[in-house]
Order: C-alpha cells, then structure tokens, then sequence
C-alpha cells in the first residue's frame, strides 16, 4: 500500500499525516506542491492541514491550483483514495472535489481543542474502522472551518448518506454539525477535525488511528 502526502508553502500538519499513514503500514511518498506528477502505484493521497499559501484569497484556493492538484483530481477521478484534512477540506472544495465550502468560524475565532465526534457514516475506506454512531474525540485547530453548503446540496449529503461526522459540539457553526463529507463514489474524504493527532496515546488519545487502519485493511481486501 503506498500513500502520497502532499507539502504546500505554508503546510504544517504534512509529517503527522505521514506518521498516521506509516503507523497504519502505508509506505509513503512526499511530494512538493510544485511536482506535476503523483509518484507511480500510490493508492492514497493525503492533503494535509495548516495554512497553505498563508491563507491568501481563500483559505485553500491558491493550492488547489498548484501543479499537483491537477495529477490530484485526477486520480480521485480514476477512482483513487483522497483524504484532505483542515486545510486539506478546504483544498478539496476549492477543486471541486468535494461540495460546499469552509467559512470562517462563527465565534470570529481560531479554536484549537478536542472535539467530539460521531460517526454518521461507517460504509466507507475511511471510516470502515468505526462503526455508525461511535463517539470519538478528535482535536481540531482551526479558524475557518464553518462548512457551509446550500440547502439543495446539504439535502444531496443527508440523502445519499455522504456526511461523514458530525460535531457533538459544533465548534464553528457548520451546517448540520457536519465534521467531515464523503464524495459520491465515497474515496475522497474532507474533514476538519486531524485524526491524524490522535493516533498514539502519548498525544492523549488514539480515536483517529481506527481511520488509517481501517483504510488499510479495505485496500488489503479490495
């Protein structure tokens, strides 16, 4: 299994991503935001948090338009794993990958705590490792993160089963509690919250490591 984590100007959460992937048996490959190809075999590609680009225009527009956001979309398209966290969202809706987009923070303020989550969604790689309405804690560090969507396209999530997790705490106003949203072939994976620092004990909890392993153990079965 091989995972591609992807570095922006700016990216700051890229090493974590890579830990929680190789923690869960992935080999992963880093790539600059300026490489126009994804390495050869990657099964996976991480897009992870910070403030890429300094947040300029939009948080996550000027990444979505790097040179490896194009070989990005189209391995989503090919049918590839993508999983974009915090920043990594908000870059994933920026290219359209996913619907909707991340505002600013209805308190107006960076929040930066653990959060509870459920699980909405069991029937994906990315959260086949839970089961629907587990609860997790997850920390988010964020300011905007206030996902916001119309009402025909929230309707389109409810329906076809696409929101992923859910705040038990709304931290920053989202539409519907959401935490996380699934694509329609359900491979590409936005969420705000960084399972990514709760993979190992030392960091006060492990909720996230199940999302890592259980995508492992899908690909190994597919």
């Amino acid at each position: 299994m091989k995972a591609a984590v992807i570095t922006f100007p700016g990216s700051n959460c890229d090493r974590d991503l890579a830990m929680g992937f190789e923690q869960a048996g992935f080999e992963v490959a880093r790539v600059w935001h300026k490489d126009t190809d994804l390495p050869s075999g990657i099964d996976v590609v991480g897009i992870p948090g910070g403030f890429s680009f300094g947040d300029y225009l939009r948080c996550g527009a000027i990444a979505a338009n790097s040179p490896i956001c194009r070989s990005v979309v189209a391995h989503a398209e090919a049918g590839g794993f993508v999983l974009g966290i915090c920043n990594g969202f908000q870059v994933l809706c920026e290219t359209g990958l996913l619907p909707g987009v991340l505002m600013r923070n209805a308190g107006l303020k960076f929040v930066c705590r653990n959060v509870g989550l459920t699980v909405a969604n069991a029937e994906s790689a990315f959260t086949s490792g839970y089961s629907q309405g587990d609860a997790l804690t997850i920390p988010v560090a964020h300011h905007d993160g206030n996902y916001t969507i119309d009402s025909n396209g929230l309707a389109a999530l409810e329906s076809e089963g696409r929101v992923a997790f859910r705040y038990t705490d709304n931290p920053n106003g989202s539409v519907a509690d959401i935490a996380g949203v699934l694509s329609a072939n359900r491979r590409v994976l936005g969420m705000m919250p960084h399972p990514e620092r709760a993979v190992d004990a030392a960091h006060g909890g492990t909720d996230g490591r199940a999302m890592f392993s259980g995508l492992a153990e899908a690909l190994v079965s597919a």
